[in-house]
């Protein structure tokens, strides 16, 4: 039950964005609104996270996990409550909308970081890989069941997805206040200045890595969202889609990401060389992939191509939430592994509008500029990320775990 506690709480943060991608049209017909001011109540959730996770990941290492994640979550659900009840009641709500969604992504910043933190609290060795990997599938699933969910209640008016936000964060609320328990003995926390003089020990000499899996997990879910909100654009408008449908078509591709990314944090353990050449395998799925959908514009075909990027993704992401959560001591943990989700954070805010920005200018010109961002990332892997032999021949990742 701890583990489906703490995999509830990613679980709500994905609903956020996912969840709104196929009632987008209808709110933009709805509101009377532009293409670029519909992608907004993506941006906004995704930059106010970005922003708010580091501090709130410090918080959560001054203090305990729980103390953070409760009210974000409380604070998640009263923010859909808000933007469901401006879009039912005001006769202009765009605005109202927006500053719901501004609480939601604050709420937001209180959820999966420091969820991936507390599963580095609570686990060890190959046993937190494993959760890592549930939690990222529980992301995935989330992904997979939001278009659906959106979709079902978008039938009956499309801002009653705001007012699921609330019921569903209920149920993650219940469970992590009854199974998640926290160490009773937990070591005072270090004054601010050591605190800050062992998280620039962190980046100085564990710098060029973290870098490289933060570019790339960045770079996973800006393509992701940004697919997802080309593809629910073209259903609509080209193949005249919409509904449950729609939703089933967007889950195809999520479906293929969540089962890769359970089975990838089953499996990787503790093996430091088998993680980088998984996420140098996946990126170059993603690059293969982004590639050859210039070539492809009929819809069969085109899922069938998505679907390789959605493995190479699903490849990459576990294995970077366990580098990233082994890379530090438990008291500095939860800020890095909060800057790390603050990255991805900011790579779902800019997907919807530069994927619209790159679309009016060329739909090959789109796909071929995400295909050289993937392979640069890719590369950048090769080089940046080292594993190395230790003196008994065995293999081993060269940065240092636990270094602070």
């Amino acid at each position: 039950m701890t583990i489906t506690a703490i995999g509830s709480i990613p679980l709500i943060m994905t609903l956020g964005n996912s969840m709104l991608i196929p009632i987008l049209p209808q709110m933009k017909s709805s509101l009377n609104i532009s293409q670029m001011q519909v992608s907004l109540t993506i941006t906004v959730f995704s930059v106010v996270a970005a922003f708010f996770i580091p501090i709130l990941g410090y918080l959560s290492d001054r203090f305990s996990r729980k103390i953070i994640i409760i009210p974000a979550l409380i604070l998640y659900g009263l923010g859909g409550l808000l933007a469901g009840f401006a879009a039912w009641k005001f006769s202009n709500p765009f605005l109202w909308i927006l500053i719901g969604r501004t609480l939601q992504g604050i709420g937001a910043a209180g959820s999966m970081p420091i969820a991936m933190a507390l599963t580095g609290d609570l686990f060890k060795g190959g046993e937190q890989s494993r959760v890592l990997g549930i939690v990222e599938a529980s992301n995935g699933l989330g992904k997979v069941l939001s278009p659906i969910l959106g979709s079902l209640l978008g039938l009956l008016i499309w801002y009653s997805v705001f007012f699921a936000f609330p019921a569903i964060v209920l149920v993650s609320v219940i469970l992590t206040w009854i199974f998640i328990k926290e160490k009773r003995n937990r070591q005072a926390p270090p004054p601010f200045g050591k605190y800050v003089r062992g998280l620039l020990s962190v980046f100085k000499y564990e710098g060029r890595w973290l870098f490289t899996v933060y570019l790339a997990g960045s770079i996973c879910l800006f393509t992701l969202f940004g697919i997802l909100f080309y593809l629910s654009d073209v259903l609509e408008k080209t193949y005249k889609i919409d509904g449950v449908v729609k939703g089933l078509i967007l889950a195809i591709p999520l479906l293929v990401m969540v089962t890769t990314s359970y089975i990838t944090g089953s499996k990787i353990g503790k093996n430091m060389l088998l993680m980088k050449r998984l996420i140098v395998l996946g990126l170059t799925l993603m690059t293969i992939s982004y590639g050859l959908l210039v070539l492809v514009e009929k819809l069969f075909p085109f899922l069938l191509v998505l679907v390789i990027s959605s493995v190479g993704t699903g490849l990459v992401l576990p294995c970077i939430n366990s580098l990233i959560t082994g890379s530090v001591g438990k008291e500095r943990r939860g800020f890095v592994t909060s800057l790390y989700s603050s990255v991805r954070f900011l790579g779902v805010a800019i997907g919807p509008p530069v994927f619209t920005r790159l679309l009016e200018w060329s739909r090959t010109g789109m796909f071929l500029s995400v295909a050289i961002l993937t392979l640069i990332a890719g590369l950048l892997a090769i080089t940046l990320i080292h594993v190395e032999k230790d003196p008994k021949g065995k293999k081993k990742e060269s940065f240092r775990y636990n270094y602070v």
